[in-house]
């Protein structure tokens, strides 16, 4: 008797083993934390989540998170909203410099600009030194530390991603729906209310959506400002959970992650609830002419948002350089006082300093090199072949990174201790761990970036090649890597340098000898070594910014080689 099996292609079960392992590395994580929120020592229930629904602590941490997460982000979309309105329809000067000086809070960690912020206006802060100093006495203009603080600290944060969104929308908005507004009678101030901002609704809320996803992801800020006045909101109260290290906790954590998820799919709710009838679908062309002159007043403009930037951005970062260089915390900033040894110390003297850069490197190598090769393969793939496996499988891949990065550690440090009953693979607490963290968090960079520059090439390009004999290496090498490699190393850069500063994940999945940068800035200052923190973040600023204006020339020569 002849047996008969199933033909099963090559290349169908090559896609069914990938959506297994793209499923068991983005999306089994969150269904064992889910399992795990509902275990007890009694079987399946509900009693992790009566015992944390009973302690008031819980709703007093959720009060604090919605409090400074609503804040921040309506503070974020006046900042982002107003500076993009600005760049896109007014006639100030030095625009590419503002928009420069605009994304400085995005590209520095907000952990480092949260330990700027203090060495500016903290109770030991410049501004408060130089307060009594004129005061003859003890003086605190304001205090950075607690809930304003936190507030204040996450719009600045996040409001270059509302300025992102908001500006390219406002471009789109057709000039002749204003013209036609004003031939019939409406003043600039209708205009603006009944057309610009209906349309550029779609971009604030967008901005806003990212702005509040960060905010409520956000570890360093809230640790930094709220932990040392005993204010915890999700994200840190999950932390303190977690590094209690009793079982029983690790079940609490899950519950406070399930309810840090629900906070952030309702944030979702209420931005679709914003946009639901707004115009979505203008598709005309930008248009970045000047539309609106402030005539007399635009010196005193360009005057006020020079001091915006000053303020949030420069000054704060010369305080904590300045403190970076006296001897002691606390001395007066003289000639006497001054010193290197902060950085010294940083450099060569302290092992948990110099093996935190070295693995930061080198993490952050490994993420961006494999990203690159995965994403981009996986970003041409989606693009030729847009099937339903292929949305589902981008669906799992962005999860990691659309949920709040305390969510994600605690969902892999679950599944890593021990991935299948009985199978422990000794990887929690090395930085494969870390890694692997970072890999799943940060893929979706690499495919957006990727993708985004696949869809600008053509698919007449690849044809003609291939009708002239070019074989798939041939193509690949002669013709779309030079083409699709702006987006590619735009992708890379921005994958290294998230890897390269990152805490939120680190803090909880670092053990010793396996910590990075963010981890050992933070212990510093947990431990009162302020000297020391604000010399190894002036460290990392520097690094960023050559990071950044080498990153740059090398693409504009890259760019320009490929015109030639």
């Amino acid at each position: 008797m002849k047996l008969i099996l199933p033909r099963v292609s090559i290349c169908r079960m090559c896609k069914w083993i990938l959506l297994i392992l793209i499923g068991f590395l983005f999306v089994y994580p969150f269904i064992k934390l889910v399992f795990l929120s509902f275990q007890t020592k009694q079987g399946i229930g509900l009693a992790n989540y009566l015992e944390i629904f009973r302690d008031p602590m819980t709703w007093s941490t959720v009060k604090n998170s919605i409090l400074v997460t609503v804040n921040s982000s309506i503070l974020a979309i006046v900042f982002g909203g107003f500076l993009a309105w600005v760049c896109a329809y007014t006639d100030v000067r030095l625009k590419n410099w503002m928009q420069v000086f605009v994304f400085v809070p995005y590209v520095i960690p907000s952990y480092v600009m949260t330990i700027a912020w203090t060495q500016f206006i903290g109770p030991a802060g410049l501004i408060n030194r130089w307060a009594s100093t004129m005061a003859g006495h003890k003086m605190i203009i304001w205090d950075v530390y607690g809930l304003n603080g936190m507030v204040l600290l996450l719009a600045l944060t996040n409001y270059p991603l509302v300025f992102l969104i908001t500006r390219s929308v406002l471009y789109r908005i057709p000039r002749d729906l204003e013209l036609a507004a004003k031939i019939a009678g409406a003043r600039n101030i209708h205009v603006f209310r009944k057309i610009i901002l209906p349309m550029a609704l779609p971009g604030l809320a967008g901005g806003g959506l990212l702005a509040f996803i960060s905010s409520l992801d956000n570890f360093g800020i809230p640790s930094f400002l709220g932990i040392p006045k005993g204010i915890s909101v999700l994200s840190t109260f999950i932390y303190e959970q977690v590094v209690g290290y009793n079982s029983n906790n690790f079940a609490k954590a899950a519950v406070l992650s399930i309810i840090l998820g629900i906070i952030a799919l309702l944030g979702t709710a209420v931005q679709w609830f914003l946009v639901r009838n707004s115009k979505t679908d203008q598709t005309f062309s930008e248009d970045r002419s000047i539309r609106f002159s402030f005539g007399k007043y635009r010196l005193i403009i360009e005057i006020g948002i020079w001091l915006f930037f000053l303020v949030t951005s420069v000054f704060p970062l010369l305080a904590m350089i300045q403190t970076a260089l006296i001897k002691a915390y606390g001395l007066p900033f003289t000639l006497k006082n001054l010193t290197w040894s902060n950085f010294t110390f940083i450099l060569q003297n302290n092992d948990a300093s110099q093996n935190a850069i070295k693995n930061s490197l080198m993490l952050a190598c490994a993420t961006a090199l494999l990203c690159v090769l995965i994403g981009t393969v996986f970003a041409y793939w989606r693009v030729k072949k847009p099937t339903l496996l292929a949305k589902a499988m981008e669906w799992a891949i962005t999860l990691p990174y659309a949920i709040p990065g305390m969510v994600l550690s605690l969902s892999l440090i679950l599944t890593w201790s021990e991935p299948i009953s009985g199978w422990k693979p000794g990887i929690y607490g090395t930085t494969w761990m870390i890694f692997i963290a970072y890999m799943t968090r940060f893929l979706v960079l690499q495919i957006r970036t990727s993708s985004a520059s696949i869809l600008q090439v053509g698919e007449e390009v690849e044809e003609a090649a291939s009708i002239h004999g070019g074989r798939w290496l041939t193509r690949w090498k002669k013709i779309l890597v030079p083409l699709y490699s702006p987006g590619i190393v735009t992708g890379a850069c921005l994958v290294f340098l998230t890897s390269l500063s990152e805490l939120t994940v680190s803090s909880l999945l670092w053990s010793a000898g396996n910590e990075t940068i963010g981890v050992v800035i933070f212990n510093f200052e947990q431990e009162g070594s302020t000297t020391y923190s604000t010399a190894f973040s002036t460290l990392i600023v520097l690094a960023i910014l050559v990071f950044i204006v080498t990153g740059s020339l090398v693409k504009k020569f890259w760019i320009r080689r490929v015109k030639l």
